[in-house]
């Protein structure tokens, strides 16, 4: 018997049982929906659309777990059967972190999307809830949920499991820092049963790709509900929109969120109110006593108040430029180009340093949780090679480097690590996101 009939064979024989005990539903082999939900937002990184181009790498089949219940018994039997399993939530990751390198199963978690509990400071919520639906929900009650993606669209559990920070990072820190209280996780070591785990032990889950465990619901913290404004204000200079930056964190309440971009970026953006290319751009989510602080801070610094718009949506809206929202947009605009996560004060002080690296970089700017400067630069693409040699350079001169171009976990590496034997010993959970090779 050949290894590909025996792999064949396990298999079917996994689906039948699988199929037994969840119902046909549960599974689905269709190529197009497989092809579809084998990739994710990768693209970003011109990197990896070069190494896992949509249709390298295809699971064999599709799981949607209806219940949270659900999940452990399929782990039981990919334990059983020797079978991968690649969790994925609604796709909006940007690094490949839901790709199947090994096939077997891409377990689709959208469909646990109940949100169970709102209380003192906390909600309580399914791995496929969208954050779209439990800032709603949370804000109605009265709530801020601490954070969210700058993609709320987002499943929670995604976020988990593949994000890092987002629009409340400037106060609350990233995913990792107390904003996840309790996580329901559920292993693939033959149990069929899963657990939870609370305060700091959830680390080693967090940003893990789910190579750790499957995460299935949360309880993640709030506070009590504030009005929020989108404030835009524009700057002949990069130089005068980073005097108000750096001044954002003495306002008595911090800011949700403060972007700034270069005019190349600015051109692109899908802003509600017109944004004049040639200028510096600078978009902040304020609690309205603090705008007309901010206000004089603009007008001193020589800059202009371009708008300040009420409504909840309009601060979602100017959220959906943060981060590295403004490279997909100009990509999306005709502009071949690479990016890199970058933070150190040089974005503040040197910014003609930090862009000297790499030709015609342009910078977008964050405010990080340590109350600095952190974003991305984005610079034309040559080659794989080129960008690896701009690192040790931007390092040189106080930029650290986070790079979008890569799969492998890199953070909280030793907690996971740990925990993987117990939970996963056999290594059928997303292989090949603990090495850089698929």
């Amino acid at each position: 018997m050949t290894i590909t009939t025996t792999v064949t064979g396990r298999l079917a024989e996994f689906t039948e049982r699988l199929t037994d005990e969840l119902g046909e539903e549960a599974t689905s082999t269709d190529p197009k929906l497989i092809r579809k939900l084998s990739s994710d937002w990768s693209r970003l990184s011109p990197i990896l659309m070069e190494k896992l181009p949509p249709g390298r790498f295809l699971a064999d089949l599709v799981v949607r777990p209806s219940t949270v219940d659900d999940v452990p018994t399929i782990l039981r039997l990919a334990y059983e059967y020797d079978v991968p399993v690649t969790p994925r939530g609604a796709g909006t990751g940007n690094y490949g972190q839901a790709t199947p390198f090994d096939g077997g199963v891409l377990l689709d978690l959208r469909k646990l999307d109940r949100i169970t509990e709102i209380g003192d400071g906390f909600v309580r919520v399914e791995a496929g809830a969208r954050l779209t639906a439990i800032d709603r929900q949370v804000r109605e009650a009265g709530h801020d949920i601490w954070m969210f993606p700058s993609t709320k669209s987002s499943s929670v559990g995604g976020f988990i499991a593949g994000g890092s920070a987002g629009t409340g990072t400037i106060k609350h820190g990233t995913v990792s820092d107390g904003w996840v209280r309790e996580l329901r996780v559920a292993p693939c070591d033959g149990s069929g049963t899963d657990f939870w785990v609370m305060g700091p032990d959830t680390v080693a889950f967090t940003h893990a790709y789910g190579v750790s465990g499957i995460v299935t619901e949360a309880v993640v913290r709030t506070d009590p509900a504030r009005e929020w404004v989108a404030f835009y204000a524009s700057f002949p200079s990069y130089a005068q929109a980073v005097d108000i930056h750096r001044r954002l964190p003495e306002l008595p309440i911090l800011p949700r969120l403060a972007s700034a971009d270069e005019p190349p970026l600015v051109a692109s953006l899908p802003a509600p109110v017109e944004l004049d290319s040639t200028r510096t751009s600078l978009r902040i989510i304020l609690e309205p006593s603090t705008v007309e602080t901010v206000s004089r801070w603009v007008a001193s610094a020589g800059g202009e108040v371009v708008a300040v718009l009420d409504g909840y949506e309009q601060t979602d809206r100017l959220s959906g430029m943060s981060y590295n929202h403004p490279i997909y947009f100009r990509q999306r605009a005709g502009h071949p180009c690479f990016h890199l996560e970058v933070n150190g004060r040089a974005l503040w002080d040197d910014p003609d340093a930090v862009k000297s690296v790499y030709p015609n970089s342009v910078i977008h700017l964050e405010l990080g949780p340590n109350r600095g400067p952190f974003g991305m630069l984005a610079a034309d693409y040559q080659s794989e090679e080129q960008v690896l040699d701009g690192f040790a350079r931007l390092n040189e001169i106080g930029i650290g480097v986070h790079s979008p171009h890569q799969w492998n976990v890199d953070r909280h590496v030793e907690q996971i690590v740990a925990t993987v034997p117990r939970t996963d010993p056999k290594g059928l959970l997303n292989p090949g996101k603990l090495s850089h090779s698929p």
